[in-house]
């Protein structure tokens, strides 16, 4: 497996597990590392890291999943909008069983609503340009990962001239809740595991001012085995000797710098706000809406609809999930009332959740 197997050595992760397994060893400290990235739980699950490491490491997971973050009411207001005549809504896939209050958007569309599931925000550019006579509502859900195709393509809406293309945002940033929970008292992290993916276009100066105000290491890692191993390695060095910086292990995809085109697309279109996460509360600035400019393109502004309450999951725990304090099987609803094929909880739904990572590779 040329370019694959060269990350999955053992002999080289049975290096980094012994230098680790030798620098906690002369250490009277317990460290707990967060991983903010629903590629990374996946990954950690997978491979059984966990296991692999000494007891004195602890890996937890944290925020990392777009979809499992995504309030309630979000999802109540796109049940809302399918639930308008001549409207299409257009989502990727993992959206469409996402318990909303009193409904999901797999439940409306059994009762007829006109949801699309597309793979990518220009296909559903597409459906507006070939359905003219109905308003398309994309699902506007996902990080810096995401966030830039998504302004490309309001971007290229508008310049087809596309009046019936809107997109319903709840996209977010990935640093400020990494503050927030370091800031908590309650929650002791010793160093992140930073996101791949949205590092490549924040880059590792996104980190520096989590790193620098909280005195918190921060590495940005890659998803294979030796790529974890390694990021918990440096993590591990930095924790102990008492140093804070932002380190890169993915150097093969991520630059300091990150992606200055796609940032600028971003910001073109977006604008900081505030935003609900999940099981966190309101973060200030945290969150991505679209611009005046584009109000146009704005499903919220163009397309206001009435939303019901919205109703969290009775003991569901999503939400202390979510936050490292507590794990899948602390639920007790986890592998009883929520599975996958019957979810409770967004940690549960999104092939990236916590929850859906323990039921496929936990024990």
């Amino acid at each position: 497996m040329k370019y694959g197997s060269e990350f999955r050595n053992p002999e080289v992760a049975r290096k980094l597990i012994k230098n680790i397994s030798e620098r906690v060893a002369v250490s009277d400290r317990q460290l707990t590392f967060m991983e903010v990235c629903g590629t990374h739980t996946m990954a950690i699950y997978q491979h059984g890291i966990r296991s692999l490491l000494p007891e004195k490491i602890r890996l937890i997971s944290g925020p990392g999943c777009p979809v499992c973050v995504t309030p309630v009411g979000y999802v109540d207001q796109a049940v809302a909008l399918a639930r308008r005549p001549q409207t299409i809504v257009a989502t990727f896939g993992d959206m469409i069983r996402v318990p909303g209050s009193t409904s999901n958007l797999q439940a409306e569309k059994a009762r007829g609503a006109d949801i699309r599931i597309v793979y990518s925000p220009l296909d559903a550019v597409a459906l507006a340009e070939k359905h003219p006579e109905q308003q398309v509502v994309f699902l506007s859900v996902g990080f810096e990962t995401t966030t830039p195709t998504i302004a490309g393509s309001i971007l290229e809406a508008k310049r087809r001239g596309l009046g019936n293309y809107s997109a319903l945002a709840a996209n977010k940033t990935m640093p400020a809740p990494m503050a927030a929970l370091t800031a908590d008292p309650q929650l002791q992290v010793d160093g992140y595991i930073c996101p791949a993916h949205v590092s490549t276009v924040i880059g590792a100066e996104g980190y520096r001012p989590l790193a620098e105000k909280y005195d918190v290491p921060c590495v940005i890692t890659g998803f294979e085995p030796l790529d974890v191993l390694q990021g918990v390695e440096m993590l591990t060095r930095q924790a102990l000797s008492g140093e804070a910086k932002v380190e890169i292990q993915y150097s093969r995809f991520v630059r300091p710098e990150g992606n200055a085109k796609a940032r600028r697309i971003l910001s073109e279109v977006f604008e900081p706000c505030d935003a609900d996460w999940r099981g966190i509360g309101c973060i200030p600035d945290s969150g991505l809406r679209i611009r005046e400019a584009f109000a146009d393109f704005d499903a919220a502004r163009k397309l206001p609809v009435e939303v019901e309450p919205p109703q969290e999951p009775k003991g569901c725990l999503c939400g202390e999930i979510l936050k490292g304090k507590l794990g899948p099987k602390d639920c007790a609803l986890f592998r009883k009332a929520c599975t996958p094929e019957s979810p409770v909880g967004a940690c549960m739904v999104s092939s990236e959740g916590t929850c859906a990572a323990e039921y496929k590779y936990g024990t």
